[in-house]
């Protein structure tokens, strides 16, 4: 797999490329093209979810970091707070399923067929939280790799030459004028 092309920041931060300044000059164009030129913004519902603004706000310093704040990605970064707000849920719930349990291995007052079943639904129920938290999981990194696709595609779909000028006497020659 071909690595992305650098953004002409870290081009000229490494002060060491072969690019000519019209070349960086039209990447540096394509760039900003990419860009919508509006922040992300926060959605109602991970505003609400302390949980999930925590992670926007993670997110949002970091993309700032990197210039791609942008409103292209908000869809994207607000579901995945979202998500990662609902798998901490999750995973609450699965600690609070394990300590009954704990506590019902520890009882003693119930007839030991009653206990026996009740252990059953209640690791059953630890499961299918364990296979909730999974899915969600799968969905997050599912994100993470769009989200990071989706950036070095737009890097990668940057022109890495600048457009070539016809020569002069090439053009003169193919109109039939004179010099």
């Amino acid at each position: 797999m071909a690595r992305p092309s650098k953004s002409v920041v870290v081009l000229q931060e490494e002060q060491r490329s072969h690019r000519t300044k019209a070349e960086l000059q039209r990447r540096s164009e394509a760039e900003q093209e990419l860009m919508t030129g509006k922040k992300l913004s926060e959605r109602r519902e991970v505003k609400e979810n302390p949980v999930a603004h925590r992670e926007f706000q993670r997110v949002n310093r970091l993309l700032s970091t990197i210039g791609k704040n942008d409103a292209l990605y908000e869809p994207i970064i607000n579901r995945y707070c979202m998500l990662q707000a609902e798998c901490a849920d999750f995973e609450n719930k699965r600690e609070l399923f394990c300590a009954n349990l704990e506590g019902l291995m520890d009882e003693e007052n119930m007839e030991a067929a009653a206990r026996y079943r009740l252990q059953a639904q209640m690791q059953k129920s630890i499961l299918d939280v364990d296979k909730q938290i999974q899915a969600k999981r799968r969905m997050m990194f599912d994100i993470e790799k769009e989200c990071a696709m989706t950036i070095s595609a737009a890097a990668r779909s940057i022109p890495k030459k600048a457009d070539a000028k016809e020569n002069p006497l090439i053009a003169a020659l193919r109109n039939g004028t004179d010099c």
